[in-house]
């Protein structure tokens, strides 16, 4: 096919971004044919097209990946996974539980409908899991609070990064608590890893596949795992490496360690000042709580190179296993409608969430998600929102007749009971099949509202009372069965939606934070009584005199610094009472807030 048809065919499908990574990955010799793995969308002619052209010019297009089925537990879910490019039975390596790493947020900005379109779509498979399949999750994201967009944000609105993350970290988690999305199961933050980041990627240099420069950065090294990087994605000699650096020993190598630029945070490495790599967090993080084995992984189609990708390298080098992840999982991009590129803010083409949910609920959204796979690309618009409205607005007036019609106060003529019963059961039947078949929520929507359809048509209103034989029965296992449904995915019809939180909102914990951060620092300092006045130099045990000195002055600096200690200690009190209740362990702080008014007691740390 003509590479200009091919384009103008299927533009409704993908946006030109990706048809540009298409065309520019490999040209068939003599051919004029195309080749980009794109397996991410619907089961579409494209998606098909390239199937094939996987499949017949393997030769062209680089090694097939060897991907090893797990050992474990079988859940009945076919899930499609980007490591094969099909479809495959998702086996779990512990009986009932699903060890799950989703990317996180890169806190330097509001996030948009694009970001939401990706969290809510995963929110709606892991309830599905739990609800449907009874499997527990347990979720870890990162938080990446260090980045260059981070630090260039924080120079423009003069402020430290640190601060500046912390306000847009709040402020995401705000938005996720509104749209309803459920927390993972722990969140972790990059700098607050460091000292783990640094350990794995010492790791991977003690592997053989990192190597430090003089210039203090760290790169993997990509030669040295040979034709195993590209498990996600094709990847050849046309692959785009790290712009801006020279001291590579390939292009195509990516930095582990970033060194230290002027007025740039920085930690302390055996490698110089620096701070870590954008991919490294990711896998350090989900190494850290999970180890070498992970059932799913999920993210966005745009992460899946080089983010994904590199994530699988450093990970599988570190652990010196063939297979980390075992099923990688990725939402298609959410577009506005007449544009073909994906919702983002280097684009400025976004909408923000609170701004969305001004207009329009939780409830609303989820249900646009509903109605398309997760792996497809989802085009927003008013028209498509006033779809997703109708929707639940035909569910809940189905759920007031049916109810008034139980409760007696709708009278029809007699209805066709086995009819519904038959109805309800294939519905059953086909959600699960729906749900168990990659999580097509747009087929199980479909069966939910032809059974609505066939419920609401028995439901005719007679004008003369009488006494009609009445089935109230099935009614209420109908609307029990849709009252189920709706929670299993996510939308609550009684539960008050949430309204978009005040932005000034979000920067109240980092106000918290920070005095939390000054106190720790004060209250370290008042308890380190020994460290000034340790002998420094001696080779002997110090004699009588001289232990007697320093247990004098080891008690003149108690004396001096118990009003710190005091003052901690108060300070703690009162925030207690205010609802943040802070907790000392060792030379760290931490808080978190109450529902109610908190009577700390001393902790260990505090006695001197």
């Amino acid at each position: 096919m003509n590479t200009v048809r091919f384009y103008h065919h299927y533009r409704c499908l993908i946006n030109k971004k990706h048809v540009v990574s298409l065309l520019r990955c490999t040209i068939l010799p003599n051919t004029g044919a195309t080749l980009k793995y794109w397996g991410y969308l619907l089961e579409s002619p494209i998606c098909m097209l390239v199937t094939y052209l996987s499949t017949s010019c393997s030769g062209f297009c680089g090694k097939q990946n060897s991907w090893k089925t797990p050992v474990g537990h079988d859940t009945g879910i076919k899930v499609y996974n980007s490591l094969t490019r099909r479809k495959e039975p998702l086996l779990l390596r512990s009986i009932g539980t699903a060890t799950w790493y989703s990317c996180g947020p890169t806190v330097y900005d509001h996030a948009h409908l694009g970001h939401a379109c990706s969290y809510v779509r995963f929110d709606i498979i892991r309830r599905i899991l739990s609800n449907a399949f009874g499997t527990d999750v347990i979720m870890a994201m990162v938080i990446t609070d260090i980045d260059d967009k981070i630090i260039r944000r924080s120079q423009e609105l003069n402020m430290s990064s640190k601060v500046l993350a912390q306000i847009y970290e709040e402020d995401f988690k705000q938005d996720m608590r509104a749209l309803k999305v459920l927390p993972p199961t722990v969140y972790l933050r990059v700098t607050d890893n460091v000292p783990h980041v640094i350990t794995f990627i010492q790791g991977i240099i003690n592997n053989g596949h990192a190597y430090a420069t003089a210039k203090g950065n760290v790169y993997f090294d990509i030669k040295s795992i040979g034709t195993r990087y590209g498990k996600l994605v094709p990847v050849g000699s046309a692959t785009d490496g790290e712009q801006g650096h020279d001291d590579k020993r390939d292009t195509q190598d990516f930095s582990l360690w970033k060194t230290s630029k002027p007025q740039e945070p920085f930690w302390d490495s055996p490698w110089g000042k620096g701070r870590p790599g954008w991919h490294i967090e990711c896998s350090t993080v989900a190494s850290l709580v999970f180890g070498k084995h992970l059932d799913i992984h999920t993210g966005g189609i745009d992460l899946a190179f080089p983010h994904h990708e590199n994530e699988i390298a450093q990970s599988e080098a570190y652990h010196q296993c063939e297979q980390w992840g075992n099923y990688f999982l990725h939402s298609g991009h959410l577009h506005l409608k007449g544009q073909e590129e994906k919702m983002s803010k280097s684009l400025k083409n976004y909408i923000t969430i609170k701004d969305f949910l001004h207009r329009w609920s939780a409830n609303h959204f989820r249900m646009f998600c509903l109605l398309s796979k997760y792996r497809s690309p989802i085009e927003y618009s008013e028209t498509s929102m006033d779809e997703a409205k109708g929707l639940l607005h035909g569910i809940t007036s189905f759920i007031s007749e049916a109810s008034a019609y139980m409760r007696g106060q709708l009278t029809c003529n007699p209805v066709d009971e086995n009819l519904l019963w038959e109805r309800l059961d294939n519905t059953k039947e086909n959600v699960k099949a729906a749900f168990a078949d990659d999580f097509d929520t747009l087929k199980a929507v479909d069966a939910v509202m032809d059974l609505i359809h066939h419920g609401n048509r028995q439901l005719k209103t007679v004008t003369k009372e009488s006494s009609l034989p009445r089935s109230p029965v099935v009614y209420g296992a109908i609307v029990s069965y849709v009252q189920k449904f709706l929670d299993t995915v996510g939308i609550s019809l009684t539960e008050a939606q949430l309204p978009a939180e005040r932005e000034a909102s979000a920067t109240l914990p980092s106000v918290v934070q920070q005095l939390v951060d000054f106190r720790s620092k004060v209250r370290t300092f008042a308890l380190a009584v020994d460290d000034p006045i340790q002998p420094v130099g001696l080779d002997v045990t110090p004699s009588k005199e001289v232990k007697k000195q320093l247990k004098e002055k080891r008690k003149l600096l108690q004396q001096e610094r118990e009003p710190l200690v005091i003052a901690c200690d108060v300070l703690r009190q009162d925030l207690a009472a205010l609802g943040i209740n802070v907790k000392d362990r060792g030379n760290v702080s931490t808080w978190e807030l109450t529902s109610h008014k908190v009577s700390p007691q001393t902790n260990e740390e505090d006695k001197t």
